[in-house]
């Protein structure tokens, strides 16, 4: 019988209000109002060991901003080359006549041959491209490093623990130790049980000594690790509404509710039933509990554990910005060389030929007007 009954029954207390199960041994000692909240047994864990299997571990290594930001990466990556690769004139000397090899699905066949450092021919053969090609190559090898090396990291982490889901799990794993607290109802509940699973948990507890004397004490040992506390569901999910790093099992046993306490014969008892009767008819309980259960965590979104974000590698994704931007920039640098070149033999303006040179390149392949009558006055 917990401290706050004994009180009751030592009338030294008119009532008790406290998560005070309904029992069949409490009921012979006190009288009890009619339940004002449903709850049942479950477990708490530590979130690491908590960690359930995925059919998409692959993809746990990143998070989904992340993997976002790598298909924008990606697709900036191609468009790059395929830039690159027609504004070049190393990489495209004659539009009027040749082909282009960059085109919009080679360009993307070649960065994908690059992520899995593979390669996929032709390479480019501007600077410019190379360039771009290179910093491509770079951000790659140091993209997959992170990849599995946080791929191994998560492995030998899930490893450490078994995947606990149900009171079955945790009582066939001997890596996370797992109590009660001595002498409440839950105990009560294990110590007389007739499923086998649960008599050899309170042997297990019993032998352990891993019983805990108060709920406070069972919520620091989940927190500091291997350990796992069980007690009410609804007591487990104020704890992980203010502890971040607290998870509650799915698992929910022994359904049972929590009652006011009062002195056998108390007057009181009517109308505190009364009153939790019109309480919960009116909702107003279940207000209460999605106001002062509600979780306190900030960041609490559903996120796999150790996943890299974006965030984490902005210095990669700013080089390959970098690089990109200094590829397209060399790229126009070669064809204002050769606009200039041109401009001085046809004796032209640099800003005409170097227009005409984009047209021809990014416009139709037909050489214009001006470039027909220059090439037939040199002939």
């Amino acid at each position: 019988m917990t401290r706050v009954t004994v009180c009751v029954v030592r009338q030294e207390a008119d009532l008790a209000v406290a998560p005070l199960t309904l029992t069949a041994v409490r009921e012979q000692f006190v009288d009890m109002t009619a339940p004002f909240m449903q709850t049942g047994l479950s477990f708490l864990l530590k979130q690491d060991g908590a960690s359930e299997g995925s059919s998409f571990s692959l993809l746990a290594p990143f998070s989904s901003d992340m993997w976002a930001g790598l298909l924008l990466a990606f697709l900036m990556t191609g468009l790059c080359m395929v830039l690159v690769g027609r504004i070049s004139p190393t990489e495209w000397a004659e539009p009027q006549t040749d082909e282009h090899s960059f085109t919009l699905l080679h360009s993307f066949w070649y960065i994908t041959g690059a992520l899995t450092l593979q390669g996929a021919g032709p390479h480019p053969k501007a600077l410019s491209g190379r360039v771009v090609g290179a910093i491509w190559w770079l951000f790659c090898v140091l993209l997959l490093a992170s990849y599995f090396g946080n791929f191994h990291l998560l492995l030998h982490s899930n490893n450490k623990h078994t995947h606990i889901k149900s009171f079955e799990d945790l009582a066939n794993q001997d890596v996370i130790d797992y109590g009660t607290v001595e002498g409440g109802s839950t105990m009560s509940f294990f110590k007389y049980s007739n499923n086998p699973v649960y008599r050899r948990m309170y042997e297990h507890m019993e032998r352990k000594k891993s019983f805990v004397s108060s709920m406070e004490e069972g919520v620091r040992l989940t927190q500091e690790g291997n350990f796992a506390f069980i007690g009410e569901a609804v007591s487990l999910d104020l704890a992980v509404a203010h502890h971040c790093k607290l998870s509650r099992s799915q698992d929910v046993i022994s359904m049972r509710a929590y009652v006011i306490a009062v002195p056998l014969g108390s007057h009181l008892l009517k109308n505190l039933t009364i009153a939790v009767l019109k309480l919960s008819e009116s909702g107003e309980l279940a207000y209460l509990q999605d106001k002062w259960w509600a979780s306190s965590c900030l960041d609490a979104g559903p996120r796999a554990s150790g996943a890299l974000r974006a965030h984490d590698l902005r210095g990669l994704f700013f080089l390959l910005g970098l690089g990109l931007a200094l590829g397209l920039l060399l790229g126009l640098v070669e064809l204002l060389s050769r606009a200039r070149s041109r401009a001085k033999d046809s004796k032209k303006s640099c800003c005409s030929v170097l227009t005409s040179e984009l047209n021809q390149r990014f416009g139709s392949k037909a050489p214009s007007a001006e470039q027909d009558a220059a090439d037939k006055s040199k002939a």
